[in-house]
């Protein structure tokens, strides 16, 4: 570990409160909790929490006789599994230090990493600092190509809906001023909490700095958790998180591919009903009404924020207030074009379309409104504090 510059060593004394999450880690927890401990000198001490989330082994046990002989250590314990978000959310609650840090218990990670994590904060210039993987000159071991494949993947989405420009958006090492992250509401149970995480400081507009860290990641043999389904929820929670507060085009463009889908639903809806004999108008309205179904059910399931204004009773009437109107707007255009020798599959295509425009417009402004994402939080002059 690289000595503080000499500015940094003359920084007060401070509390830092570092959240262990722990799923059978047997092997680990033991040798994780010395290394965390370690870096305590004389201008940090550190508050050591361990959330036992259930382990089927024998981490709990593990991790008892560390009350005995670590001052202020706090073991909480899950009595069902719930996952690491889970796990962080309790472990978090219960923080008293000025920073909080995260600390996985499988060692992949270095603590000593967490004292340069520290200074950007301590000098007052950031709120968060996380530790990539992938800007460290230090040492790395070297496992699982399509692994980092994937979360330079992940990473790029996230930033291209955040307006950040992170390295490694799905590092461990994340670290906070205290006020910050017990501010958040943390929804995610399991690995989702990392991108769900990043999303809600991007929308604070926070003062976000990013470091190297060195990473001795693992086998699934020696206990690596994270699969498959992990990243496909990552990538849900990048869309579920961003979305609702994502510029009006960005939003738009996600919103038609949903809109399409829906639209191609209707469609279908449309013509299977008519040719079989049913009222034009009948068929309009009532494939309308069954995409605006699935399109609401997607819109809240991955764009828009459910009673981002309104509570739920009132949202639907809007809702419904909302569809009516664009129902009736599609049914006259569409009869309307049939009557000046439109195809029926084309003019219900044209109606469609500009159904699609119009609600978006009412869902994004009417039922599910968000105000603007503010400025950046500006960068405060070194030694001037929070």
């Amino acid at each position: 570990m690289k000595p503080l510059a000499p500015e940094d060593q003359q920084l007060e004394r401070i509390k830092l409160s570092i959240v262990v999450p722990c799923y059978n880690e047997e092997q680990t927890l033991e040798a994780c909790v010395s290394d965390v401990l370690a870096i305590q000198d004389a201008g940090l001490e550190v508050e050591l929490i361990v959330v036992d989330d259930c382990s089927k082994d024998q981490s709990l046990k593990v991790a008892q006789p560390s009350l005995d002989c670590v001052p202020g250590m706090i073991l909480l314990h899950h009595e069902r599994n719930q996952g690491k978000g889970a796990a962080l959310r309790t472990g978090i609650a219960a923080a008293t230090g000025q920073f909080v840090a995260i600390q996985d218990a499988d060692r992949e990670y270095d603590p000593r990493d967490l004292v340069r994590l520290l200074v950007p904060l301590r000098l007052g210039e950031a709120d968060v600092v996380l530790g990539s993987r992938f800007l460290s000159s230090g040492y790395h071991r070297v496992l699982y190509y399509w692994h980092s494949v994937g979360n330079r993947f992940l990473t790029t989405l996230s930033n291209m809906l955040t307006d950040l420009n992170l390295t490694d958006m799905e590092t461990c090492y994340k670290v906070f001023r205290r006020e910050v992250i017990q501010s958040i509401q943390i929804e995610e149970n399991r690995f989702g909490f990392e991108p769900e995480i990043v999303a809600k400081i991007a929308q604070k507009r926070l003062r976000v700095y990013e470091m190297g860290i060195s990473y001795r990641g693992r086998t699934y043999a020696e206990g690596k958790k994270i699969g498959m389904k992990d990243g496909w929820r990552a990538l849900y929670c990048i869309l579920k998180y961003n979305l609702p507060q994502v510029p009006l085009p960005i939003q738009f463009l996600f919103y038609s591919f949903i809109g399409g889908v829906c639209a191609a639903v209707n469609l279908a809806i449309f013509l299977l009903l008519h040719n079989s004999g049913i009222d034009l108008s009948v068929s309009a309205i009532i494939a309308f009404f069954l995409a605006a179904a699935l399109n609401y059910y997607l819109s809240i399931l991955l764009i828009f924020r459910h009673k981002a204004k309104w509570r739920t009773f009132t949202e639907v009437l809007i809702f419904l207030g909302v569809i009516t109107i664009v129902g009736l707007v599609d049914m006259y255009l569409t009869r309307w074009l049939v009557s000046i020798s439109f195809s029926p599959w084309l003019a219900k295509l044209i109606a469609t379309a500009f159904g699609l425009i119009l609600n978006f417009a009412g869902r994004r402004f009417i039922v599910f409104p968000e105000a603007s994402r503010p400025d950046w939080k500006p960068q405060n002059p070194r030694g001037d504090g929070h």
